[in-house]
């Protein structure tokens, strides 16, 4: 991890940039009191997430499926069933 306060990093953020790339963090200081931190994004994935990861781990009762009273309806502001 390097530390270094907010001039430096002006000074040299470019150099710094290629150190985070390369899995570094940078902390930046004001009058050496951490407020900031870059680091690296991380790689977004190449391949889409796999379904059903979680199958078997929890069951959904029935009464999630079940339609809501009027009262809590309305206090989100839906309209009320006829």
């Amino acid at each position: 991890m390097i530390r270094l306060n907010v001039h430096e990093v002006k000074t040299r953020l470019s150099s710094l940039l290629d150190r985070v790339e390369e899995g570094q963090t940078v902390v930046i200081c004001r009058r050496n009191k951490p407020i900031a931190e870059i680091r690296s994004i991380p790689v977004p994935r190449s391949e889409p997430r796999p379904i059903g990861l979680a199958k078997g781990q929890f069951s959904i009762p029935e009464e999630f499926f079940a339609p809501l009273p009027d009262d809590l309806l309305t206090a989100f502001g839906g309209k009320r069933r006829r």
